[in-house]
């Protein structure tokens, strides 16, 4: 008996130790379309608690989704994590995804995960204005989204057009208002925008005063201010109100790739980001202003409270795959 019980400890051992070594050497590859610092904040910290490695390919949202689309199942990509939802309902749509675990799922308001339960939430954001106090007064600022294509805002407004971030934002205006109006909408702003590469140009070139105001997101400012000071930044956010189409709330979320072949580790890096470690993390972060979506985490202090918020009554799920959007972006002759 104490020599069978020698050889069950031995293999328990064996075991133990096999588990052990898989865990240091395993490794999963992380296709990411957020902010390279918070990907390695992230990644350091599941590494840390896990043994897992994680290999980063990073880019913009649309690309990397269209590289995941292209390379099918062939991909070496095990998760991936991007801004914006539409990049994910359109993978969604492509068969591309697995189903997270529901588990997961449950971390967060299901609100704020694909109706499918093939990608999870994991933070939110806000669209906004930025606006130059010395250039137009807050008592002049548009009630709705749609005002700035009147002729009356010429010159009095910025956008970054090519910015992955302002396609989720047409993709609300053609829910809301359908594709004619929509078109009329963006035609109207081609008339009377200053066009900028990218947010971080749109929410810079307000606060030296080129332009009064810039759609952006929220978290373009609040890194401005953070790097400025709030004593030196010369712009200040504008929310829009009451469900208005421009105070649009976009979804940063997460999926495994069904063509994974490191599912069991795939899964459980996407349950990380939802965890109350990770997502302590990004609520503290001064990189990536955006919100938990986790219950009981805080955001940044620097941030409205997310139940301040008056976002539009928009189904991420139902918000498309950004693919009108770029079309009448086109048409529109703002890409």
């Amino acid at each position: 008996m104490k020599y069978a019980s020698a050889l069950s400890l031995a293999s328990l051992g064996l075991a133990l130790g096999l588990s052990a070594a898989h865990a240091q050497t395993a490794s999963l590859t992380l296709y990411s379309a957020q902010h390279p610092q918070v990907d390695k904040m992230l990644a350091d910290e599941f590494t840390k608690e896990t043994g897992i490695k994680v290999l980063l390919h990073e880019g913009e949202g649309p690309d990397v989704a269209n590289q995941l689309i292209q390379e099918g199942t062939d991909s070496p990509a095990d998760v991936f994590f991007t801004e914006n939802s539409p990049e994910l309902n359109l993978l969604d749509e492509k068969g591309l995804l697995a189903p997270v675990d529901p588990a997961t799922l449950k971390l967060v308001p299901a609100k704020y995960s694909a109706e499918s339960g093939n990608w999870v939430g994991v933070l939110a954001r806000e669209n906004v204005l930025a606006y130059n106090p010395s250039k137009i007064d807050a008592a002049a600022l548009p009630v709705h989204l749609l005002d700035l294509a009147k002729p009356e805002w010429k010159g009095k407004i910025g956008i970054a057009p090519s910015d992955s971030d302002f396609l989720p934002l047409v993709s609300a205006v053609i829910k809301e208002e359908g594709t004619a109006g929509a078109l009329a909408w963006l035609k109207g702003l081609k008339a009377n925008a200053l066009i900028y590469d990218d947010d971080e140009g749109a929410v810079a070139a307000v606060a030296r005063g080129d332009v009064a105001t810039a759609i952006i997101n929220n978290y373009y400012w609040d890194r401005l201010d953070t790097e400025l000071g709030p004593e030196k930044i010369d712009s200040k956010i504008y929310h829009f109100k009451n469900g208005d189409t421009g105070g649009l709330i976009n979804i940063s979320g997460a999926a495994v790739l069904k063509s994974s072949k490191n599912q069991a580790e795939a899964q459980k890096f996407v349950a990380f980001l939802d965890s109350e470690t990770a997502q302590t993390l990004l609520g503290a972060s001064e990189i990536d202003y955006e919100y938990p979506l986790r219950p009981g985490v805080a955001p940044n202090a620097k941030l409205t409270p997310f139940k301040d918020l008056t976002p539009p009554a928009i189904d991420v799920s139902k918000l498309g795959d950004d693919q009108e959007a770029g079309q009448l972006l086109q048409q529109a002759g703002l890409i």
